[in-house]
């Protein structure tokens, strides 16, 4: 095998080019793909990153060696795969991507028929389980390759989600980051009574403006100076693939993605009461207390898109999220998209008639810091301390542990990957909160753990 087998994750395939993720591993992956799927026929795009080309075409070349045809859709974002595979029943989709990844990675996101998300740990399994010499023979006939635009029934797809008569023309700054958000906009700007902004527009894999990574420090800033330098009403930051994306308010301030979550819950909740709403386990108490409160189903999930999605769909929930700014909606075949959320809140600033910042101080009802890394030796071995110290509280496994008191909560959480404890703490001020995340934090590293 001529890359390792930690490309392989547990929601998708992701690696350093050419280092770890090359050509060799698209080629096997799209012959794994078929194989796993039974797939006649697939759809292929990539996002705007260096080495998208050379290995989408061998991704292509593996899919047609074992006999599937592929429809080829060139440059898009992520949730165009969530879209055009169960619309179009397709047997499967790949979009090549690192979604935020920095510009030395790359990847694959894959799903199956009607939009199942295919793992990328199924896809090793695969690989692993066959011989390639007599499991993966080249189909009699290769697959054929065209390529097709869809681009006109996919806007219309998102922008079905608003009544566009009822967004006022707000001012909105729109920061792409160079990724794929600077091809989709402006394609739905001219159905938009907004005036927009435009940040980093440039379609570059290099990102030369700021992180991929909305979430890193300082990716946000040029956005913030922006809003505010230009009296906007609101700021967006998509990541590179788009399917998250976070809220500047008006005045400048950054928007918890759980609190926008919120807002989105109440405008869904109006429209169909008593359904659904699905929510990661590190989302403010706050949300789950606020969707009972709107006649709404809480629907807690483990961490993770694929788990909020699950949720959702065995709750019969109409739209789930995450504090990571995923936004998945039942109407959307249960996948999130960035473009959907955007969409969907200015409709509800401009029918609501306050600003942003007065729409996310009802929900506002705790303080919960950013997640805290610690490097540990033994993860299992640090939880299993911390639940001892913390035996008073209420404790539940949904995803690592989580301690429950009256006037706080927090959450520690192994990493997959990394020999990481991924700590989140929520208490009723941000006064309580500091102390007892630094009460937390002293603790662990007085067993050993370093803060990140």
């Amino acid at each position: 095998m001529d890359y390792p087998n930690h490309i392989f994750r547990s929601y998708d395939i992701r690696g350093i080019y050419p280092d770890d993720l090359n050509e060799a591993a698209a080629y096997a992956v799209g012959r794994a793909l078929v194989a796993h799927t039974s797939a006649k026929k697939v759809f292929v795009g990539r996002d705007m990153r260096n080495s998208g080309e050379s290995l989408i075409k061998e991704l292509i070349r593996g899919i047609t060696d074992s006999g599937a045809d592929v429809d080829v859709g060139g440059l898009v974002p992520i949730d165009f795969l969530y879209w055009a595979v169960p619309k179009h029943e397709y047997d499967a989709g790949v979009v090549v991507t690192a979604s935020h990844n920095p510009k030395e990675y790359n990847g694959f996101k894959m799903v199956g028929n009607g939009g199942s998300f295919i793992r990328g740990l199924q896809i090793r399994d695969v690989i692993e389980g066959v011989d390639e010499d007599t499991d993966l023979k080249k189909a009699d006939k290769k697959g054929s390759v065209t390529e097709i635009d869809s681009w006109k029934e996919y806007i219309d797809h998102v922008l079905s989600f608003v009544d566009t008569s009822k967004i006022k023309k707000l001012k909105v700054v729109v920061d792409a980051g160079n990724g794929m958000a600077g091809k989709v906009i402006p394609q739905l700007a001219p159905h938009l009574p907004i005036k927009i902004t435009e940040l980093f527009f440039d379609l570059d894999g290099d990102f030369p403006n700021r992180s991929s990574n909305p979430l890193d420090p300082g990716a946000t800033d040029a956005l913030k100076a922006k809003v505010t330098e230009v009296g906007a009403d609101l700021g967006v930051a998509f990541d590179a693939d788009t399917d998250r994306l976070f809220f500047i308010d008006e005045t400048g301030e950054f928007v918890q993605a759980d609190m926008t979550l919120l807002v989105l819950a109440k405008h869904f909740l109006s429209k169909e009461p008593g359904v659904g709403i699905a929510y990661n386990l590190v989302c403010s108490r706050a949300v789950h207390e606020f969707i009972e409160q709107l006649g709404g189903k809480p629907l807690r999930a483990a961490v993770g898109y694929i788990n909020v999605r699950e949720a959702m769909q065995e709750g019969e929930g109409i739209m789930g999220g995450e504090v990571s700014a995923h936004y998945s909606f039942r109407d959307n075949y249960y996948a999130d998209s960035g473009f959907i959320a955007f969409l969907i809140l200015l409709q509800v600033i401009s029918e609501d008639g306050r600003n942003l910042s007065e729409i996310i101080e009802e929900f506002q009802r705790y303080c919960r810091g950013d997640e805290v890394n610690f490097t540990v030796e033994d993860k299992e071995q640090m939880m299993s301390m911390i639940e001892a110290q913390y035996n008073d509280a209420k404790i539940d496994k949904l995803d690592g542990v989580t301690f429950s008191y009256k006037k706080w909560w927090f959450n520690v959480r192994p990493s997959n990957t990394e020999p990481l404890l991924r700590v989140t703490v929520e208490a009723e001020d941000c006064k309580m909160m500091e102390k007892k995340r630094n009460e937390l934090a002293e603790y662990v590293e007085s067993q050993g753990g370093k803060r990140h």
